[in-house]
């Protein structure tokens, strides 16, 4: 009996290979898909907040050298903003927006809708494997240890050093991380002290740069610096400025910060005399369980010639602060701080809701931050 043979076409059953086709692109594309959106990251955050100042100030506003948790004896929200993440191993992408008290304070000088941009920027990886990053837009300032997102500061309001020093840049960096992680270096060009839009007339830009030391885990040593004009072209005055900070885990339970920045700007376009203004800071942090925290900050701020935060008191700006705060962790994103805080100063700078003035100013600031 001769033997037969079958065999399977296109031609036997019409549309088979047009079926396996369609599902085999179906799987690519569900993969591509994947693949796309994977390095795809979507945050939010918000924290509202409650301010009784003894001193009842006028408009119920707080002094203006304090740029976070600024009204009083109103529920407000200091910060809440959308971000956006695409991070790939060559290539990063943010953007957030924002609104809030401290987005109105920080942002008033940008135009539109800049005053809601939080972070726009882009970045993208130098040299193969290597961790060295080119990155260009609008991101989170290179000075300091504080931040605006209050969660991830070891207080409840802000320093006063924090407050009048950029919390965000405009410009271009380049970063660089050695694989042993114990450096971190950058150098930026940005435009200008905390600026999106260049300040009117000015046509240089702003330099800085940043270096991190961890020599252990326990340890973590900063330096930065900003050299730049924050003034028109016409009555230019270069502003040379120096922040150091230290961390210190000295035990499980016990972490310490301290910090010192000095800063010197021309007394006149192209004089050689310079006003200096300096704020040394020290917080001791006590964590113990898991919840809970309890900070203590002493700090104090000298600014006589009225550089960053003028007066026009006799003894210009020199100004203590102590604060406490406790904070207690209600789930892994919801954070409930109190903090009480005084402060005082060698003049009568606070201005009382009756308009009268006083060296020394006490108030209690409870939040609640959620973030996703």
């Amino acid at each position: 009996m001769p033997r037969t043979s079958f065999k399977l076409t296109a031609s036997a059953v019409p549309g088979l290979c047009l079926l396996i086709s369609l599902e085999a692109c179906a799987q690519n594309s569900v993969g591509l898909t994947n693949d796309w959106w994977s390095p795809l990251t979507v945050t939010g955050y918000a924290e509202a907040y409650y301010d009784v100042d003894f001193n009842k100030p006028p408009g119920n506003r707080k002094p203006p050298f304090l740029v976070s948790y600024t009204k009083n004896d109103e529920l407000s929200v200091n910060l809440a903003f959308l971000k956006g993440s695409y991070v790939t191993s060559d290539a990063r992408v943010n953007l957030a927006l924002a609104a809030g008290s401290y987005m109105n304070a920080n942002y008033a000088a940008e135009p539109g809708i800049l005053r809601h941009l939080y972070e726009a920027n882009i970045g993208i990886r130098l040299a193969g494997k290597r961790n060295l990053w080119l990155d260009a837009g609008v991101f989170p300032s290179h000075i300091g240890f504080e931040s605006p997102v209050g969660k991830d500061n070891w207080t409840l309001t802000r320093s006063i050093g924090a407050d009048n020093t950029p919390y965000f840049e405009t410009g271009v960096k380049i970063s660089y991380t050695p694989s042993n992680e114990k450096w971190f270096f950058s150098a930026l060009i940005v435009n200008g002290w905390q600026h999106i839009k260049p300040v009117q007339g000015n046509t240089i830009p702003a330099f800085g740069t940043q270096v991190t030391y961890k020599p252990s885990p326990r340890i973590t040593l900063n330096s930065s610096t900003f050299i730049g004009s924050d003034k028109p072209d016409s009555n230019r005055q270069m502003r040379y400025f120096h922040n150091f900070y230290g961390a210190f885990k000295l035990n499980d339970e016990f972490t310490a910060m301290v910090g010192f920045d000095i800063g010197f700007e021309q007394k006149d376009k192209n004089a050689s005399d310079m006003n200096m203004w300096f704020n040394p800071e020290s917080m001791l942090r006590y964590t113990p369980t898991a919840k809970t925290a309890i900070t203590i900050r002493a700090e104090y701020y000298n600014d006589r010639h009225g550089v960053i935060i003028p007066s026009s008191t006799p003894n210009g700006f020199k100004t203590f602060g102590f604060s406490t705060n406790l904070d207690y962790k209600i789930t892994n994103n919801i954070l409930w701080r109190v903090e009480a805080r005084t402060l005082g100063s060698k003049d009568r700078i606070f201005v009382r809701g009756d308009g009268s003035t006083t060296d020394n100013s006490l108030f209690i600031t409870t939040s609640l931050a959620i973030s996703f």
